[in-house]
């Protein structure tokens, strides 16, 4: 039921960190026996054990959330709503919502340090600030020759970058080779230690600097001691952050199910995420890359690889990775357990599509650990990237501009992801029907906790596109779909990929090209826990959901070599909320 006048939410927003450490309540807490227990805790205890909520796992789910408490951001801010408009520059969205600013930025760019790509810090910096984006992380390749001497040749290079582009968030990090495993960013918060950290970490668990890179229980567990060695860098007080999204992940089949989760597990404060859709988009342009698929997903099944992946999460689906694409796939299996996993996307950016750049002539990557400045070259007719930002989005909400707001936002899940600049701005809540309250409603990452049978609602306010994108049209949002799943508790099987009760609920038709639109889904009296997440399309390419048309009756269709330009087939994703009765 949509309508086309504007409501605000300008809310307090819920501050909590899923799976942070600190006391579990008393409800969940299985030392503390029934019968020392309040009434309503007890009443809740059984709730939860009933909808089999209870016992191993559940301390690292939303039920092991403390109770929320109201923690006010501040408003006003770096941009508007939506930071920047598609077009570049200040002014695209709309005012600051619920306490905290959108900022938008992109975790996964190569430069000069890495052996596959070609420019400059400055390079990337420019046009990513160029093309509207916040923050952004540098994140060149993890290699013996990066963790040797690249890690401390690249940071007084992002050091200057910081210093002429005040307006933009730069931090360091790196593509770490996952120990059995893909890809993923690896980033730390800006300070004296950042350096020794990245240095230290890739040096002892990086796949490739350790020759770990087979998929064994050994490997795996490296892979874990790796995260929790950032997580114990910032206990520690070492730094003041760490993340972990894993980048890619179902590009080759080798980040099994369960190899996920025990990233998630190891340390719930770093390990964060993962790309819910790849870089390389340029490559599905029929011109760019002769046979090369959107993504670079054009793989197949190795002996590396998890067996029990179907051959079509070897592509993508409307430029999106399987994993997230899937309604009723490994992530909404996550999710269905109470497991805070988000999504971004990103450039991966090495050699850019339609640039005039090349290497500089005569380099020694091995010996020198980057390549010379790159110098004017012919017209990249073949590449598959683009530039930070001009595709690829992930806004993330956060209480201020500066670096530790970033990591928090992306920590917390206040997250949104586009391409080609689809929406301007989002706001999603989730609240107790009809509370229009000027502190109501839960916001992207958090968790909505009511009585049993109270109805509950979802509001979804979207700023549309303004301003013509960077293929010089403005988009148009045709469809938004309501996707929801019932909270089922920790799977017994750690390679369970599917979560059944996951579902399209609604999909709202948007009857209107420019200003705001805002609708309203009802959940009705809810007795049972579940979640809630949100996408949209421009309605060009869809096809039945990879798990039936009951389920998805228009997801994204599958990307074709030779037939997926990205600028028409354009989606965003929103992270979930959860609603929590008892």
């Amino acid at each position: 039921m949509g309508h086309g006048h504007s409501h605000h939410h300008d809310h307090d927003h819920y501050g909590h960190d899923h799976g942070t450490t600190g006391d579990l309540p008393a409800a969940v807490d299985l030392t503390v026996p029934d019968e020392e227990l309040s009434p309503s805790d007890l009443s809740r205890r059984g709730f939860l054990r009933n909808a089999g909520l209870l016992g191993a796992g559940a301390a690292a789910t939303v039920l092991a959330t403390p109770e929320l408490a109201h923690a006010h951001g501040s408003g006003g801010g770096h941009g508007p709503g939506g930071g920047h408009g598609p077009g570049g520059g200040h002014g695209g969205g709309s005012e600051p919502k619920g306490g905290f600013q959108w900022l938008a930025g992109d975790h996964h760019i190569h430069t000069q340090y890495s052996s596959d790509a070609q420019y400059r810090v400055i390079d990337q910096a420019r046009h990513a600030r160029a093309h509207g984006l916040d923050w952004m992380v540098i994140t060149d390749h993890g290699s013996v020759t990066h963790a040797k001497i690249g890690v401390e040749k690249v940071n007084p290079d992002i050091v200057a970058a910081r210093g002429q582009l005040r307006d933009l968030l730069i931090y360091q990090g790196l593509e770490w080779n996952i120990p059995a495993a893909e890809h993923a960013t690896v980033f730390v918060a800006p300070g004296r230690n950042e350096v020794a950290v990245l240095k230290e970490f890739e040096n002892a668990y990086d796949g490739s600097v350790r020759g770990a890179g087979d998929p064994t229980p050994a490997n795996e567990a490296l892979a874990v001691a790796g995260i929790r060695f950032l997580g114990e860098a910032v206990r520690r007080r070492r730094i003041d952050g760490a993340l972990f999204l894993a980048n890619h992940p179902a590009r080759r089949g080798i980040d099994s199910p369960h190899e996920v989760r025990a990233w998630r597990d190891a340390d719930p404060t770093v390990a964060v995420g993962m790309e819910g859709a790849p870089g390389h988009q340029a490559a599905g342009l029929p011109r760019a890359t002769a046979g090369r698929a959107r993504g670079y997903y054009d793989n197949n099944p190795s002996a590396s690889s998890f067996p029990g992946y179907p051959l079509e999460s070897y592509r993508t689906w409307g430029g999106f990775d399987w994993m997230t694409a899937t309604v009723g796939g490994l992530w909404d299996s996550l999710l269905a357990e109470g497991k805070p996993w988000w999504i971004s996307a990103n450039s991966d950016s090495h050699v850019n599509y339609l640039d005039t750049s090349q290497r500089g002539p005569d380099s020694n990557f091995e010996l020198n650990g980057r390549y010379h400045d790159p110098v004017y070259g012919p017209l990249l007719t073949e590449a598959g990237d683009y530039w930070p930002g001009q595709y690829s989005r992930t806004h993330v909400g956060a209480s201020s501009f500066s670096y530790r707001a970033v990591m928090d936002g992306l920590r917390s899940g206040r997250v949104w992801v586009d391409h080609g600049g689809l929406i301007s701005g989002l706001d999603v809540r989730a609240r107790i029907a009809g509370d229009r309250r000027h502190d109501s409603g839960t916001p992207l990452g958090g968790v909505l906790r009511v009585r049993r049978g109270t109805s509950v609602e979802l509001t979804i306010d979207i700023d549309l596109a303004n301003t013509p994108n960077w293929s010089q049209f403005v988009p148009a949002l045709a469809r938004v779909d309501v996707i929801t799943g019932r909270v089922t508790g920790p799977v017994g099987d750690r390679d369970t990929f599917t979560a059944p009760t996951a579902r399209v609920a609604k999909s709202f038709e948007v009857g209107r090209g420019t200003g705001r639109v805002s609708f309203t889904y009802s959940f009705g009296r809810v007795d049972q826990p579940f979640y809630v997440r949100l996408r949209g399309t421009d309605g060009k390419r869809s096809a039945p959901g990879l798990m039936g048309a009951a389920v998805d009756p228009h997801g994204p269709a599958l990307d074709v070599v030779g037939a997926a330009d990205p600028w028409e087939d354009l989606w965003f994703y929103a992270n979930p909320i959860w609603v929590l009765p008892s």
